[in-house]
């Protein structure tokens, strides 16, 4: 009986994943852009290794995950995957800050100074510089982590903060990252994603290195993302299912 549920759900998750990138290639297409531009991270929050193995058998490389209590034993479930390279999309508390540094090929996921400052620390004494994106809030939802982009008063003290981040020594910041508020219909949160992008230029503007990535867009509202310029997408529920 396990082997044939595990059969179905390996068919579910293969299914899942071909309508997804069916849509990103849709999306692409009414933007001009290439399907190769756009990265899918399969989000596996609360998903077993198992669930994890099937994707990858479909395909999928990259891997995003919440917590990082529950992404190093999925990690070490699944060490035999060398090629994978895993995400850290989830809010960090700035005490577990060490732990994001080594095991994860891209923390999205850096949301305030304090919490760049540790990263860094932790980087530096091992001898890396980690890759990172600086999550900002451009909806202005008090639920929402990252520095306030939302309100014209603190953009320049935001932006001046979010510059000196990105020299510090132990971080190579590559990008931004944003999260969307739920909406029924996808387009009413296109100027979140537009924000963004404008956010990018004008960082890449005051400060060298690279900004190119712009990690936005979940499972309700991806085509939308990747028409506003998203170079990375965060998809769970479309292709896994329902968390039970």
């Amino acid at each position: 009986m396990r082997e044939m549920v595990a059969a179905h759900d390996k068919r579910q998750i293969a299914s899942g994943l071909e309508q997804v990138r069916r849509r990103i290639g849709q999306a692409c297409t009414r933007c001009g852009r290439a399907p190769e531009q756009v990265r899918l991270v399969a989000v596996t929050k609360g998903r077993s290794p198992e669930a994890v193995r099937a994707a990858y058998q479909a395909g999928v490389r990259d891997f995003g995950e919440n917590r990082v209590e529950e992404a190093l034993p999925k990690m070490e479930a699944l060490r035999d995957l060398d090629d994978v390279r895993w995400h850290m999309i989830g809010h960090v508390q700035s005490r577990k800050a060490p732990s994001a540094v080594g095991p994860f090929a891209l923390v999205h996921s850096v949301d305030r100074t304090k919490l760049a400052a540790r990263l860094d620390r932790a980087a530096v004494e091992a001898h890396l510089r980690l890759r990172c994106l600086l999550e900002c809030n451009v909806s202005g939802e008090a639920s929402k982590e990252g520095w306030d982009l939302a309100h014209a008063q603190g953009q320049p003290s935001a932006m001046d903060e979010m510059v000196e981040v990105a020299h510090l020594p132990g971080l190579e910041v590559v990008g931004l990252m944003t999260m969307a508020p739920l909406a029924a219909d996808p387009e009413t949160v296109r100027p979140v994603f537009r924000r963004l992008a404008d956010l990018r230029r004008h960082l890449e503007a005051r400060s060298p290195g690279s900004w190119a990535e712009l990690s936005m867009g979940m499972t309700d509202d991806f085509e939308v993302a990747i028409e506003e310029g998203a170079t990375m997408v965060r998809i769970g529920r479309a292709i896994f299912g329902e968390r039970g």
